[in-house]
């Protein structure tokens, strides 16, 4: 989730806020999803058609680690700017997720976060709006845009293993070879937000707290 602003020189600004807790964050983590985030989402120099003109699209991504945060706190937030995730070392499912599509809070795994895991700018897509592709099957099609999910099918150079079969375990992409494409930032559709004084919301609010997995129950 963030918001959209419109500057006079051409280019549409995304501003988000990243705030994370849970035993398994810190400065330094999150720190590095900030930069993950903002790096990656600003890789392809992306253009789109607004106002019946081209716009550099630029993302500007903030980032704070609060481990006393409280759930009163993120129910309460009204920035749409800030989206909240918590982290820790087990998940239940085994996987880091976001609360739907368009929302700013969710759960990330920690073993998901290493550097380069391109992790958090996938889920951070899911915050802007953006689904899994429904063709998982890319063999010839190069590079994976940043939305394809684990077990989608590649080119050997973008597997796990190179020299594993396509589908067999370990021939499937590593999500350190997706990349943001200047289509996946197309299909966020800015063109299309509800822009009042040249600012737009993009996402909404899940608002949702989460506690730490090992504490309850699956359900």
């Amino acid at each position: 989730m963030g918001t959209v602003e419109v500057s006079p020189n051409h280019t549409l600004f995304v501003f988000s806020h990243i705030v994370t807790y849970g035993n398994a964050a810190n400065a330094a983590l999150t720190m590095q999803i900030n930069d993950e985030i903002e790096t990656m989402w600003n890789e392809p120099q992306a253009k789109i058609v607004f106002n019946n003109d081209y716009y550099k699209v630029q993302f500007k991504i903030s980032a704070e680690h609060k481990p006393h945060i409280t759930p009163e706190e993120i129910l309460s937030n009204d920035d749409p700017r800030n989206n909240y995730f918590r982290i820790e070392a087990f998940a239940h499912g085994n996987i880091s997720f976001v609360d739907g599509l368009g929302c700013n809070t969710g759960y990330f795994k920690l073993e998901n976060l290493y550097k380069g895991s391109t992790t958090a700018a996938h889920e951070y897509g899911h915050t802007l709006g953006l689904k899994h592709p429904t063709i998982l099957d890319l063999r010839g099609k190069g590079i994976p845009g940043i939305m394809y999910p684990r077990g989608t099918l590649v080119d050997p150079e973008f597997q796990y293993d190179p020299s594993i079969p396509a589908g067999a375990k370990g021939g499937t992409m590593h999500p350190m070879y997706r990349k943001v494409l200047e289509s996946d930032i197309a299909l966020l559709n800015i063109d299309r937000l509800d822009f009042s004084n040249s600012k737009a919301v993009i996402g909404d609010f899940s608002s949702v707290w989460h506690p730490d997995h090992k504490d309850i129950d699956y359900v």
